[in-house]
């Protein structure tokens, strides 16, 4: 086993020893124990990451045999030194903050004290930095009093978290890039992540399409750019598009409703070494109040690059009426969906959320979005107005529809619609959807794509090949003509097989044919003789009881 294999198994114990403890206590699938799990690991993260900038400052701590006794014995002026010549993406901690410091005080009483007040200070101290806003205003610090969510034996209950953070350091990985800690991160959040948290629950985008939305959009170098995902979720689409582009060279925004997926998209920004752009992550309503201004215009930002997976259906009733104004006409120019006399659940957000993207590209800003393969097609309404948008000012990049049941816990088809406000190519339409193998997830079963597979949907799309029945580049004349389809295959040519034979094999054929046809014709009219001799015979009888 690779030393890297060994330390990211190590890394999946920790978090199932975690898991196992908040069972211990009652907290097993409690809607609370993603709190405790993500927190619990994420000040360990931090802790460590402190830990490894201080001995990578000071040589006298890196070559202590006992790293923590070397540190005690500075000044606090000293410390405060070296502190501030930490990347400014680490979190200030203190000693008595320490995973050690609590471990050796957790024999004290009102322990579960102790521990809540270290990680409450931990928060306060990096509020500035680490804080994720709402759209009122308010900060969302990063930790809670974690004892708080079990109701008794909690000195107990935090005794055992902590014992379980002494075994192993991260030390060892922090130069590890984006792959590492994708895998930790999904592993981390993988019984959180799902569609039990009601309506507003995230759905986590699998890898396959997120790598190939960042590899279709990204195609050269580029640096300080700014890169917006209006329905983040846990972000791994902006996780994705950052990787592609380069943490270091551009900045990331988001827009979620759910606090859930707030939390979990600033522990992927941490892990990922994109803590400058927490203070842009919001947790808020981005279609009844999207926050991002530019604050030179008043007016809403505009993007470089859009990333989503929007929740296609959803109730928003109570605010559609507010929608329909004025001032959101530009914004959604096709319209808002009308309120149903019955499944107000089914209302299509997405296409409001289409709409917000295509309003929030600059001018040479570029889009990918999940869609219901479905919207490719729709004859009326919005979704045909957007469509006519995209080709009528050129702005349609391309459509990949994917393989059916690409998301396990949802059945419906999906395909991914690419925009470029300053496209200078014909559109390039794949289906997909033939690619993938199935295979089992839990209780559902979801199809799977090669490495391989990706990788020819990719080259596809970008070096715009044609291929039978797989792709075709088409321009804006032809779509229109098709009354803007978006489908790859109804571009598709049709394809008749001929066969060389001998006149005489041909005649032979034709005979064939025309005796099995005398035959039908015969049966037939025997079976039309019969069913009217039936009839013929039928006669009314009265009821004499």
């Amino acid at each position: 086993m690779t030393p890297l294999l060994k330390f990211e198994t190590q890394t999946k114990e920790l978090i199932d020893s975690l898991k196992s403890v908040c069972g211990t206590y009652g907290l097993g699938n409690d809607g609370n124990e993603f709190k405790v799990i993500t927190q619990v690991f994420l000040y360990k993260f931090l802790n460590d990451k402190f830990v490894y900038e201080l001995k990578r400052i000071d040589e006298n701590i890196a070559k202590a045999e006992n790293w923590e006794d070397a540190v005690k014995v500075l000044s606090s002026d000293d410390y405060e030194m070296l502190v501030m010549q930490m990347n400014e993406s680490t979190a200030r901690i203190k000693p008595e903050h320490y995973i050690l410091t609590l471990f050796a005080k957790q024999n004290e009483a009102n322990f579960a004290r102790i521990f809540d007040d270290t990680l409450i200070d931990i928060a306060k101290e990096n509020s500035d930095i680490f804080s994720v806003l709402t759209d009122g205003g308010e900060k969302v610090v990063l930790f809670d009093r974690v004892s708080e969510f079990v109701t008794d034996k909690r000195d107990d209950f935090c005794r055992a978290l902590v014992n379980k953070l002494v075994n192993f350091s991260f030390e060892h990985i922090f130069h590890e890039k984006f792959d590492f800690y994708a895998t930790i991160f999904e592993y981390l959040i993988k019984d959180y992540n799902t569609n039990s948290g009601g309506k507003y629950a995230e759905y986590f985008t699998p890898h396959a399409v997120a790598k190939i939305m960042a590899k279709c959009l990204v195609h050269k170098e580029v640096s300080n750019v700014t890169c917006y995902d209006p329905s983040a979720g846990s972000g791994t689409l902006l996780m994705n598009i950052a990787h592609e582009i380069g943490e270091d060279k551009c900045t990331i925004y988001s827009q979620d409703v759910s606090q859930k997926s707030s939390h979990l998209l600033r522990l992927n920004l941490i892990l990922n070494d994109l803590v400058h752009s927490i203070h842009n992550i919001i947790k808020g309503n981005t279609i009844s109040h999207p926050y991002h201004v530019d604050n030179r215009t008043g007016e809403l930002q505009k993007f470089d690059y859009v990333v989503s997976n929007p929740p296609f259906k959803l109730d928003f009733s109570d605010y559609r009426n507010s929608l329909d104004t004025k001032e959101n006409r530009e914004r959604f120019f096709g319209g808002v969906p009308k309120i149903p006399g019955k499944a107000k659940d089914k209302m299509e957000i997405y296409v409001l959320f289409i709409q917000h993207i295509m309003f929030s590209l600059n001018a040479t800003g570029k889009a990918a979005v999940v869609v219901p393969t479905g919207f490719l097609t729709a004859q009326t309404g919005i979704a045909k107005k957007i469509r006519e948008k995209l080709v009528d000012e050129k702005m349609l990049s391309g459509v990949v529809s994917m393989p059916s049941n690409i998301f396990a816990n949802t059945g419906t088809n999906v395909s991914i619609v690419f925009i470029d406000k300053q496209s200078n190519r014909k559109p390039v339409l794949i289906d997909a959807s033939k690619l993938g193998e199935t295979v089992k997830d839990g209780n559902n079963q979801r199809t799977v794509l090669t490495k391989e597979e990706e990788d020819k949907i990719i080259k596809t799309f970008n070096e715009q090949i044609v291929e039978d029945d797989f792709s075709m580049v088409v321009d804006y004349k032809e779509i229109k003509e098709k009354n803007y389809s978006f489908s790859a295959g109804q571009y598709f040519d049709v394809k008749i097989e001929y066969v060389d034979i001998t006149e005489e094999e041909f005649n032979e054929k034709l005979s064939g044919f025309t005796e099995r046809l005398e035959g039908l014709f015969s049966e037939s009219n025997k079976l039309e003789k019969e069913i009217k001799k039936q009839l013929g015979g039928l006669r009314f009888a009265e009821d004499r009881a």
